[in-house]
């Protein structure tokens, strides 16, 4: 099928500049994704997925439209091609597209153990076990696991030269903890992902994770709520990245900072952040999801988008690259074969410095420490500069150590007096992505990771909720 799709593209994009296109991108996919949900101890569902076809986007009369189909034949790609133009010449005018180098190559992630090759019996098994061993502790009511397996496989070809190929794997477990008590419920979830193959999950006590899930649950429904007010906070790594992706990741995002919605519109080349804050987006990062190339064909570069504390760059398209004066950075990335490609975040995260964890912790005195493991998310505006995030059970600190659990952390402030707060960042860097959902933007989801490393922050407004 591979070779099916690669010669359609081909097609597809020769039509297209034979119907008068100036620039054609011809992109094929063909995704598999199985999921296994076991719900106390009952099989709910074991699904398998795929999909297979083409999006062809062209810029015609300097305007661009797009237009995808599933059905595999030459006459189908024709009529994409035609719907991509007619889309065009409804389209607004683009000025201006960032220039980038016409690039070939074939690129795979890194796996050993094909999980296809993996029998859906021992699937089942596995994910059965690990939602027994959840429920295995006393005052645990209710829990849920699950097991996700994507392959995603990707082909790129434009009219001036781009020819990309990239074949990745990704899997990971999630499990979900009730627990009740004395009238009081609270639910803990956790997820482990990773880009590789089932070598990943035969490497990892999967009982044990989703028992420890249970025990924090049962150890946090009898916490107190924190207190509230403006304390001094330790981030963990997994909530560092979330606030990172979330409040700044997206206002870094080149299509919301030209138009006037990013707090970061206007203030390239100033600072914004402590001088112990460097930020960067890496396609390729360890622990991250793998992003070689973009939805346009444009090879990922590192971006550095703070670099000591100073604002450097942005995320950019060949549009927006285009409109801001900005380097093309390989950040438009499409949902699937079926979406136009928009500038999305891969993996975002805050580079590490010199301080070990535990230190971090001492020198903080009197605070909160915030963990990302049962986070719930938030809300964020991007044009202000605002969030507020529920954290994890998370713990109080005192005279320098970690102290009693607090559930029901809610965290909120301002990104860059947050960023500029920033008083220390440890070495422990940890990038972390999810085969179970991922980031939304303008009706897509993008797999994407982010991280960093503890770091302390002056003062978060901290409530209880």
């Amino acid at each position: 099928m591979v070779e099916m799709l690669k010669e359609l593209a081909t097609y597809g994009l020769s039509t297209a500049e034979e119907s008068g296109a100036t620039y054609v991108e011809a992109r094929a996919q063909r995704t598999n994704y199985e999921l296994i949900t076991i719900d106390n101890r009952v099989l709910k569902e074991f699904s398998k997925t795929f999909s297979a076809g083409l999006g062809i986007r062209v810029f015609y009369d300097t305007r661009f439209g797009f237009s995808s189909t599933n059905d595999l034949n030459r006459e189908s790609v024709r009529e994409a091609v035609g719907k991509a133009i007619s889309a065009a010449k409804a389209s607004r005018r683009v000025e201006k597209l960032g220039e980038r180098e016409a690039c070939k190559g074939v690129f795979k992630s890194a796996w050993r153990k094909k999980p296809e090759d993996v029998s859906d019996e021992a699937k089942v098994s596995l994910t059965l076990e690990a939602n027994k061993a959840g429920l295995g502790l006393e005052g645990i009511k209710s829990a849920v696991t699950r097991l996700g397996i994507q392959r995603d496989w990707r082909y790129v070809v434009t009219s001036d030269g781009v020819d990309l190929e990239y074949e990745s794997s990704l899997l990971g477990l999630a499990h979900m903890s009730v627990a009740f008590e004395a009238g009081a419920m609270e639910r803990v979830s956790d997820q482990e992902s990773a880009v590789a193959g089932w070598e990943f999950i035969e490497g990892k006590d999967w009982n044990e994770f989703s028992a420890s899930v249970s025990r924090l649950a049962k150890e946090a429904v009898k916490a107190p709520l924190p207190p509230s007010g403006r304390l001094k906070t330790v981030a963990d790594p997994e909530m560092v990245g979330l606030i990172l992706h979330e409040a700044f990741g997206h206002a870094c995002e080149g299509d919301l900072v030209s138009s006037g919605d990013s707090i970061l519109s206007c203030k390239l080349g100033g600072e914004i952040a402590s001088p112990l804050v460097t930020i960067v987006d890496d396609g390729l990062a360890e622990g991250g999801y793998f992003v070689p190339f973009d939805d346009e064909g444009n090879i990922k570069r590192r971006v550095v988008a703070v670099e000591e504390g100073v604002l450097k760059s942005f995320m950019t398209s060949r549009e927006t690259a285009g409109m801001l004066n900005l380097p093309v950075s390989g950040n438009s990335r499409a949902q699937d074969f079926t979406h136009f490609p928009i500038v999305r975040q891969t993996n975002f995260f805050m580079m590490p410095k010199d301080h070990g964890s535990e230190e971090i912790i001492k020198e903080a005195v009197e605070g909160i420490y915030i963990v990302g493991r049962g986070a719930m998310g938030g809300q964020v505006d991007t044009a202000s500069g605002t969030f507020t995030f529920s954290a994890g059970p998370s713990r109080m600190i005192r005279n320098g150590e970690l102290a009693e659990l607090v559930r029901g952390v809610v965290i909120s402030g301002s990104i860059l007096e947050t960023l500029k707060g920033v008083e220390a960042v440890g070495r422990d860097l940890k990038i972390t992505t999810s085969a179970f959902g991922g980031c939304g933007k303008d009706n897509q989801l993008a797999r994407v990771g982010d991280g960093g490393p503890h770091v302390m922050i002056r003062e978060l407004i901290v409530g209880g909720g």
